[in-house]
């Protein structure tokens, strides 16, 4: 299993562009895909929530990849 950092620096992160900013995919479109096909989890739950607000502390996993989402403001 990969185990990513993401560094947080606002109150949240959307889903989507969590998985482009972590270099999981190339877009935010191709992010909603991902997100939208029931692949992804949050804590461990599946989200369907292509925007879904991720905020520090999280742990978001698609297939092998964990990111955990850090505070760094």
């Amino acid at each position: 299993m990969t185990e990513l950092e993401f560094e947080l620096d606002r109150d949240y992160v959307e889903l989507n562009q969590l998985l482009k900013l972590s270099g999981l995919c190339d877009s935010g479109g191709a992010g909603k895909a991902i997100v939208a096909s029931g692949a992804v989890m949050v804590d461990g739950v599946q989200e369907l929530r292509k925007t879904c607000k991720i905020h520090s502390g999280q742990k978001v996993q698609l297939d092998d990849i964990v990111i955990h989402v850090i505070d760094v403001r």
